[in-house]
């Protein structure tokens, strides 16, 4: 009998996502380098993006954890949304997902997001996301208590998930390059079901300035901390730089 490291000899990334999600897992197919493994584990939700319905997601993610890797070898484990982690909180979504899978190192989609605006150096943002107004606040409320300063967030009012995998790339670029101001230091676009990461190169050199979208944060954050540093290219400047030890 012979073993060799498998697959994934560089690590092994866990992500929890909502029922309804449709587009990270490809997403993090197409950024994640050959050797790195991706595994996938979902929790229920109603198609209708809420505050209430994200916070009584909480429960469910200890459970879905722990069906990622039961051997123990899973590296991180990451609760893929945005609105629900900041619903949720960052702190206790990364305690419930610890309870699951304790072996790895928890972090989520709003955790992800906050340390790579920081990794650009950024202080001043504009935001972009497909959310209700209720959302809008509750993510400008949670980004300022993390110390930027939004100047601007809009949202396009949708409510469901099966709405917000099909909003067209080119309308993701328009909409958010419009809220652009002079004084913003990057562009977020929230939320892991748009399909932002097609658009952000373009937008990035359009408006001159880094773009951050979620699931682009998510998969730099993730890789980050399985210890991956290597430089992806076609997803922005975050991803660009090789060094991504750069966490504050």
């Amino acid at each position: 009998m012979r073993f060799d490291e498998g697959r994934h000899p560089k690590g092994k990334l866990g992500f929890v996502l909502l029922a309804t999600e449709q587009t990270i897992t490809d997403d993090m197919v197409r950024i994640c380098p050959e050797g790195v493994g991706l595994h996938f584990a979902r929790v229920h939700n109603p198609d209708s993006i809420t505050n209430e319905n994200l916070a009584a997601i909480a429960p469910e993610l200890t459970v879905a954890a722990q069906t990622l890797l039961p051997d123990g070898t899973l590296d991180v484990v990451s609760y893929a949304c945005t609105s629900g982690s900041l619903v949720i909180g960052e702190k206790k979504v990364e305690e419930l997902l610890t309870a699951g899978a304790p072996g790895a190192r928890a972090s989520s989609l709003i955790a992800a997001v906050i340390r790579a605006l920081r990794a650009i150096g950024a202080h001043k943002i504009v935001v972009a996301t497909p959310y209700l107004d209720e959302i809008n606040t509750a993510e400008r409320d949670y980004l300022e208590n993390a110390g930027f300063e939004v100047l601007a967030i809009e949202g396009l009012n949708l409510e469901k998930d099966s709405d917000m995998v099909r909003v067209a790339p080119e309308f993701i670029l328009e909409f958010a390059a419009g809220l652009d101001r002079s004084d913003a230091d990057a562009i977020f676009i929230s939320c892991g079901a748009l399909r932002s990461i097609d658009i952000i190169h373009a937008l990035e050199a359009r408006c001159g300035k880094p773009v951050i979208a979620s699931n682009q944060a998510m998969a730099w954050d993730a890789l980050a901390l399985a210890g991956i540093d290597e430089p992806i290219d076609g997803y922005g400047r975050l991803l660009r730089q090789p060094d991504r030890s750069r966490r504050v």
